[in-house]
C-alpha cells in the first residue's frame, strides 16, 4: 500500500452492514485505518467506496456526494422500517394506474424536505434513531433538505403493484422514505422491496470488486493492485500545479498567493499537485490565498 493509501469500491452483498464490510476489509488488508463513504442498509447491495490508510481523510471532503440507486417497491403495504424487512403496519388494495404512480414520483423530484425514518443512523439527543426504534420509542425528527435530481421508472407491473425506479439524488436522501412518500401521495402506502446502489460519488458498479475477490487478491499478494489512488476521488476538481518552492511551502502549511499558482481560478476547492506531478492534497481558495484543507502526502 502506498503512503497515501488508496480507495477500493466493494459491491456490498445483502445482509452485511457497511461496518461489517469495513471490519472484513480491515482483516483482509491488515490495515487498521479503513473508512467508508455512505452507509448502506443491510438489505441493500451495491457501490460502497472504502478508503484505506491516509486516504480515510478523504471521506468527509469528497467533491461529489450524489448517489444513484435502483429501487423496487410494492404499493398497498406499509411497515415500521419502510422496507420489506419490517413489521407490516397496513395492507390494502391500491387504486392507482401507472400514470398516477409516475405522477406521484414526479412530484418528489427537485429540492424537497425529507423526514429521516426512525430506523436510521441519525442521532437525536445523542442517540441513534434505530436504537430508540428498537425499544419502541418514536421521537420527533426535523425534516432535512435533500435533492432528488431524477426518478426514472425501469419496470412497472400494475397488476402486481410492483415498480422499479432509478433514482439520482443528493447525499442524505433515504430511498425507502422517498418510496413511502410515493405511497402516501397515492393514499395506499408503499414499501421498498429491494435496493441497489449503482453510483456513489464518482464511483459506479464497474469500479467494484466483491469481498471474495478482495480476499483472493490478498491471498495472492496483489491486494495493493486493487486500490485506486486517492486522487481519483478528486478528479472533478480543478487542479493547482505548484513549483518546487511552492510545494515545500504548501507541505509546511504555508498559505500560498493563488495569483502565483498555476491554476484556473474558481474561488473554490482545488486538487493540488507538486512540481513533480505528485498529488499532494486538497486546498480551498480564501481571500486570494490557497489554503490547505487536507494533506495526503508528507514527503517534500
Amino acid at each position: 500500500m502506498t503512503e497515501q493509501g488508496g480507495i477500493l469500491c466493494i459491491d456490498k452483498p445483502e445482509g452485511f452492514t457497511s461496518f461489517d464490510v469495513v471490519a472484513k476489509l480491515r482483516g483482509i488488508a491488515r490495515e487498521r485505518r479503513v473508512g467508508h463513504a455512505g452507509t448502506l442498509d443491510p438489505m441493500a447491495t451495491g457501490v460502497l467506496p472504502l478508503f484505506f490508510g491516509r486516504a480515510t481523510k478523504a471521506c468527509d471532503i469528497l467533491p461529489r456526494q450524489d448517489k444513484r440507486y435502483l429501487a423496487s417497491f410494492k404499493l398497498g403495504v406499509t411497515t415500521d422500517t419502510q422496507d420489506i424487512t419490517g413489521t407490516v403496519l397496513s395492507e390494502q388494495t391500491p387504486d392507482a394506474d401507472e400514470a398516477r404512480v409516475r405522477a406521484a414520483a414526479a412530484g418528489l423530484v427537485g429540492d424537497i424536505m425529507q423526514t429521516p425514518p426512525m430506523y436510521s443512523a441519525v442521532r437525536v439527543n445523542g442517540q441513534r434513531l434505530y436504537e430508540l426504534a428498537r425499544r419502541g420509542v418514536e421521537v420527533e425528527r426535523a425534516a432535512r433538505p435533500v435533492t432528488v435530481y431524477s426518478i426514472d421508472f425501469t419496470a412497472c407491473d400494475v397488476q402486481a403493484n410492483t415498480f422499479t425506479i432509478d433514482v439520482h439524488c443528493s447525499k442524505g436522501t433515504y430511498i425507502r422514505t422517498l418510496i413511502a412518500d410515493i405511497g402516501a401521495a397515492l393514499g395506499c402506502g408503499a414499501v421498498m422491496t429491494a435496493l441497489r446502489r449503482t453510483m456513489a460519488a464518482s464511483f459506479t458498479l464497474a469500479d467494484c470488486v466483491t469481498i471474495e475477490q478482495a480476499q483472493q487478491a490478498a491471498q495472492d499478494g496483489v491486494f495493493g493492485t486493487l486500490l485506486r489512488p486517492v486522487e481519483t476521488a478528486f478528479c472533478a476538481l480543478p487542479s493547482a500545479a505548484l513549483n518546487e518552492k511552492q510545494t515545500k511551502m504548501f507541505l509546511n502549511g504555508v498559505r500560498l498567493d493563488i495569483g502565483r499558482v498555476a491554476c484556473k481560478r474558481t474561488g473554490g476547492t482545488y486538487a493540488v499537485y507538486a512540481h513533480d506531478r505528485r498529488f499532494l492534497g486538497v486546498a480551498r481558495e480564501r481571500d486570494g490565498l490557497l489554503c490547505m484543507q487536507k494533506l495526503f502526502t508528507l514527503e517534500v
